[in-house]
């Protein structure tokens, strides 16, 4: 599938703010099944200095500084980008127990090992504890084929938790959101990320987009009018696999991919500092819309 995305954010300072510094994840990354074909960024008023690289996870991110004073800016990012599913086998049963794999990370001494173990630690925005195991333990009994057991989990906490937007921020913790099982797609993600941390099982927080609309006879899908986050699993004769337990789907075609890493706080779309400004107001929207 190819989709054209437009993600638009716009800031409006109650004061003028006179010089600010700034990071985007906003450019599709380049992934397995996936290829950006066209992408632009367009930022008002003009940045002083742009410049791309890509991040520890192999990111694309934008820095940009704005040094002439202005009471708002607009950032609108703009994509084509191709799309395929993944070729999963029709029984994820066939996958190794998830036990075996937790094991078999720990003596492994491959390059792609290492880059999944790191992963298996907590980080800023994803503590661990026992708290978050025990809630994924009736998924995972020993001998459990791992994809079947994080497919059982993830459409559990789907069950489970209520999307409800405006209950949670940012900084909302994680053992919060599992003790009130409410939230909205980041949250989600970043329960389920530590859930499986928790059991030793390597996990990455992904954030992207996902078509809104639904296949005939399903539900409109959540979490597509802004940025949407998902979480992905390692397999060590897969490779990774993503699951989506807000919309309760293997991800497949219908989600765009811009970046990967530990939680939010390493592929936020857009953050950075500035001087000035005083209150503000914040305005983000998002179109993606299938080219075939």
């Amino acid at each position: 599938m190819r989709f054209r995305v437009v993600h638009s954010t716009r800031y409006e300072y109650a004061e003028p703010v006179s010089l600010g510094h700034n990071e985007a994840h906003l450019r599709p990354r380049p992934a397995p099944r996936q290829i950006c074909e066209e992408s632009r960024i367009d930022i008002d008023p003009r940045p002083a200095s742009l410049h791309e690289r890509s991040d520890y996870f192999g990111n694309p991110v934008a820095y940009f500084a704005l040094q002439e004073p202005h009471d708002a800016l607009t950032v609108v990012a703009t994509h084509v980008v191709a799309v395929e599913a993944p070729p999963l086998p029709a029984d994820l049963g066939v996958s190794a127990p998830w036990d075996r794999v937790r094991d078999r990370l720990d003596a492994e001494i491959s390059t792609a090992a290492s880059e999944a173990r790191e992963l298996t630690l907590e980080s800023p925005m994803v503590p661990l504890g026992p708290h978050l195991a025990e809630y994924a333990a009736p998924s995972f009994p020993p001998g459990r084929p791992l994809l079947d057991a994080a497919y059982d989990f993830t459409r559990r906490m789907h069950r489970e938790f209520v999307y409800e937007k405006n209950f949670t921020t940012v900084a909302t913790p994680v053992f919060e959101v599992l003790a009130q099982r409410r939230g909205v797609c980041q949250d989600f993600a970043h329960v389920a990320v530590g859930c499986l941390r928790s059991l030793g099982i390597p996990a990455r927080y992904v954030s992207g987009y996902i078509e809104s609309a639904a296949p005939a006879g399903h539900a409109g899908v959540r979490g597509a009018d802004a940025s949407h986050a998902w979480v992905s699993v390692y397999d060590p004769d897969l490779g990774w696999v993503d699951f989506d337990p807000t919309n309760d789907q293997i991800v497949g075609a219908r989600h765009v991919t811009v970046a990967w890493g530990r939680d939010y706080g390493d592929v936020t779309p857009l953050k950075g500092v500035v001087f000035g400004g005083g209150a503000h107001t914040l305005e983000v929207a998002v179109e993606l819309t299938r080219l075939d």
